[in-house]
């Protein structure tokens, strides 16, 4: 048997509601299909964002290290560029975990209950994560299109140092790692402002009228109606024939009782007299 977490029973989970029938058929409940395309757009590219960056972070830690290694007198000087490649993946990453895990419960949970600070909670994240992103997406730009690596050496070592074939490149806009996760990390800012406004609206409509759609809710009151004129018309049919089959055993009663009188009576007038006869 699967174990109920916090009023979720784990027996809704299951592969076959990740089907597009479930997924993407289903109209009962509130804006769930927009949920759905905008969560994973927002993930899926802070994500894409996140892996380019980096992969372009990593490039620059290992020619840091390098430069340093093989000129004792270098200092590499990228540390901007090394920050906002650092937050930018504390950003993937609570996008991924908010967004993500709203996305999960919708799909498995559609209808579960939540109290009022558990909504609350849902709200306050989503703006977090999106004034974070929003940060993120800012400053990652500027530094990328502004900023560049600088090297401070000894004369003897800034001369062969200028020689060599430095890669990445210093300047940040000439690596096409650090381009393409500025194009990913707007595109999943903007996705992530969009599903942040959806989660309000969603919890706004949550609110006052449940988890349904308008659509699901006319066609549960309209079934809810039939249901009550069904149960109603099967009552009056039964106290019908409650009435009817009173009506049946009164009459059947008093026949009997008439009958059972006759018989009593033509039995009395059949009954010979038992006076003695005369001489």
């Amino acid at each position: 048997m699967a174990p109920v977490i916090w009023g979720l029973d784990l027996r809704d989970m299951k592969w076959s509601m990740f089907g597009s029938q479930w997924m993407w058929k289903n109209k009962d409940y509130h804006l769930r299909r927009t949920k759905f395309v905008i969560y994973q757009l927002a993930m899926i590219c802070m994500v894409a964002s996140e892996s380019i960056g980096t992969a372009a972070l990593s490039d620059y830690v290992k020619q840091q290290s390098t430069i340093e290694r093989l000129h004792s007198s270098a200092s590499v000087h990228n540390d901007d560029f090394v920050g906002i490649a650092s937050y930018n993946i504390f950003c993937g990453i609570v996008v991924a975990t908010i967004f993500g895990a709203g996305f999960f419960f919708d799909l498995f949970f559609p209808e579960r209950y939540e109290p009022k600070n558990i909504r609350w909670a849902w709200r306050l994240s989503a703006v977090f994560v999106t004034l974070c992103t929003i940060a993120d997406a800012l400053a990652f730009t500027v530094i990328v299109a502004t900023g560049k690596a600088w090297i401070s050496a000894n004369s003897r070592d800034a001369e062969q140092i200028a020689l060599e074939h430095i890669n990445p490149p210093r300047v940040y806009r000439h690596n096409h790692r650090a381009i393409a996760a500025t194009v990913f990390l707007w595109i999943g800012m903007v996705a992530t402002v969009a599903s942040c406004i959806i989660l309000w609206m969603y919890y706004a409509h949550l609110d006052a009228y449940g988890p349904k759609s308008l659509s699901a809710r006319m066609r549960d009151e309209v079934d809810k109606t039939t249901l009550v004129n069904e149960r109603a018309q099967s009552g009056m049919r039964t106290h019908e024939q409650m009435r009817e089959q009173t009506v049946y055993n009164t009459t059947t009663g008093k026949r009997q009782v008439t009958l059972a009188k006759q018989s009593r009576c033509d039995s009395l007038e059949l009954t010979p007299s038992l006076s003695p006869d005369k001489p």
